[in-house]
């Protein structure tokens, strides 16, 4: 179900909910039954935390210019593996 919403001439205006798509350009009033045109409004959006958008924000830069490391990682190349398993794997020399 979508939220619509109409304008009365008398009572103002109220909303109306209805299945997506099936919503007619007028209604009648609830109020007074007088009839209401259809208003086209802006949907009711959550802004979302200003860390959260920052962060989303940097992740889609990312795809496009993502950021290039200049130094070497702080672990050594030579560094022995966590897990026992690992140490098996094929290594590039």
């Amino acid at each position: 179900m979508t939220t619509y919403e109409y304008s009365c001439a008398h009572c103002g205006r109220f909303v109306q909910r209805l299945p997506m798509g099936s919503a007619p350009s007028a209604l009648d009033c609830p109020a007074c039954g007088s009839r209401a045109g259809r208003v086209y409004s802006s949907p009711g959006l959550i802004r979302a935390p200003a860390r959260l958008t920052t962060l989303r924000e940097h992740e889609e830069r990312s795809r496009e210019e993502p950021e290039v490391i200049r130094r070497g990682s702080a672990a050594a190349p030579t560094a022995r593996p966590a897990h026992p398993a690992l140490a098996r794997l094929p290594r590039s020399r």
